[in-house]
């Protein structure tokens, strides 16, 4: 007789569009502080429309403001779960912005694709954080998430590169800039997670990559999210063109 998997469901999400450009027109210079856009508060209703029917046992984000916020529009109006904090989650941290480039060309380049070359064991993230290091800590913590046995669906709303590190690591992927798995604003991927008779992971199936209700066929997106800051960042230095 068949027997079905001990089955679990993760629904990993990014934060809606954050407030990345100032009133002013410049750019944030402390991103951990960044909160939602109005648009992006619109995002993560849309989205949180397509999930009103999913029972949630636990629901995680990083703890930095936007993803805290995406995450309660999500969960607005539930009487459970309480939202857990897991800074671990946190996204990869970039170098000084106040810092002048010294290769204008060569940063917008690097902006635009961070994930070329980020393999190398000394690559880093606009000047920052290594990958090596980030994916040490976000790949733990995904472990550490997927192992406790007191959900059956879960919320996980974190960030770009963190989405990104956690699908590597189920697809067992390295990263690659050749061929990245893109995150929109306030995306859902769906990852069922089968359980083997120790408790731990027998297999990952990947049911949904980067759904986006409120724009289901991705009309007008053109640019990735990082693309479209390499284009703010350019204009701002009046290299655009």
């Amino acid at each position: 007789m068949f027997q079905p998997p001990d089955r679990r469901r993760i629904y990993l999400m990014r934060h809606a569009e954050a407030a990345y450009v100032q009133e002013d027109g410049s750019l944030a210079l402390d991103s951990r502080q960044v909160g939602l856009t109005s648009l992006g508060r619109q995002q993560a209703r849309k989205q949180a429309a397509v999930l009103a029917s999913i029972p949630f046992d636990r629901a995680i984000c990083s703890g930095l403001r936007r993803t805290r916020e995406t995450a309660a529009l999500v969960l607005a109006g539930r009487e459970a779960p309480t939202l857990e904090i897991e800074p671990a989650l946190e996204e990869i941290r970039p170098g000084d912005r106040e810092a002048p480039p010294t290769d204008v060309e060569a940063l917008l380049r690097h902006v635009a694709n961070p994930w070329a070359g980020a393999e190398a064991p000394d690559a880093r993230f606009i000047g920052g954080e290594r990958f090596i290091d980030f994916g040490a800590r976000v790949r733990p913590a995904f472990r550490r998430i997927v192992n406790a046995d007191d959900w059956a669906h879960l919320l996980l709303v974190a960030h770009g590169a963190v989405n990104r590190c956690i699908l590597n690591a189920v697809l067992d992927l390295p990263w690659r800039g050749a061929a990245t798995i893109e995150q929109d604003n306030c995306c859902i991927n769906i990852i069922d997670v089968d359980r083997d008779a120790d408790g731990g992971v027998a297999r990952y199936l990947l049911r949904t990559v980067n759904l986006t209700a409120y724009n289901l066929n991705k009309s007008g997106i053109v640019l990735t999210t990082m693309e479209q800051g390499a284009k703010r960042l350019s204009e701002m230095l009046g290299t655009a063109g």
